[in-house]
């Protein structure tokens, strides 16, 4: 799902008490002592300069960065 900068903007901005979060069960005591960090097998962490060059160029910069990967990938195979 793609959402506007305009509405992100929109919700960025709301208060805390215009957030309905009646459906969203408390956390209790049982459930954080059976709480555990997940990190994703395929996170990678890229430099702010670098991902916000990417973010420049438009739209799809997650492709973007990809190809440039695979490229690169291709280039040392």
């Amino acid at each position: 799902m793609k959402i506007s900068k305009t509405r992100l903007s929109e919700i960025e901005n709301l208060p805390d008490d215009a957030i309905d979060t009646s459906e969203i069960p408390e956390l209790d005591d049982e459930f954080w002592e059976n709480a555990q960090r997940v990190v994703p097998e395929n996170y990678l962490q890229i430099e702010h300069e670098i991902l916000e060059w990417f973010k420049g160029q438009g739209q799809d910069y997650h492709s973007r960065i990809n190809t440039v990967l695979r490229a690169y990938m291709e280039a040392h195979r």
